[in-house]
């Protein structure tokens, strides 16, 4: 019998079209027009940050994180983040989370931002951005942009619009 235990990975290149169809599934064609996605537009996640879950060979979870800029401070926007509806509710979006904010911090990254809702990413320690200090492009509700600092204090001071990092935008 196959080993069915999860394992979560580095997302590989090779990855790309099976993390799109289960966008598509989980988020449908709305998704273009959301605020996170106008980002990722024009800059490529960074694939040594964005993992996948697997059980055996079958893909059911990702999450990316792309580079942006708060203002003038250099952040990482988390997301999307995705399971498969049946694995739902077990761990597994909480797997993808923890592996993908140690590994951030580990590569020096000071701050994540996301936007989802807070009940869910507030127990991995995600926290609301007070109302009017960070504004991104296209609709968004303000209440659903959170933030985790990955050092002590990192978002002290930080506002601004958030946008691309264009040091990072594919050419």
């Amino acid at each position: 019998m196959n080993d069915l235990s999860l394992t979560i990975l580095p997302e590989a290149a090779g990855d790309a079209q099976a993390i799109e169809r289960l966008h598509e599934r989980t988020f449908g064609p709305g998704r273009f027009v959301l605020s996170a996605y106008r980002i990722r537009e024009h800059v490529d996640h960074l694939l040594e940050l964005s993992y996948t879950a697997r059980v055996g060979t079958l893909l059911i979870g990702s999450v990316r994180q792309l580079p942006v800029l708060i203002g003038e401070t250099p952040a990482l926007l988390l997301g999307p983040l995705t399971v498969e509806p049946p694995f739902r509710g077990r761990g597994v979006g909480r797997l993808l989370m923890d592996r993908a904010l140690k590994d951030a911090k580990a590569a020096g990254h000071r701050l994540v931002l996301l936007v989802g809702d807070e009940p869910y990413y507030s127990r991995v320690g995600f926290k609301p951005v007070p109302k009017g200090r960070v504004t991104m492009p296209g609709p968004v509700d303000a209440a659903r942009i959170l933030v985790f600092e990955l050092v002590d204090g990192a978002f002290e001071g930080v506002s601004g619009p958030v946008g691309p990092d264009w040091s990072k935008a594919r050419g």
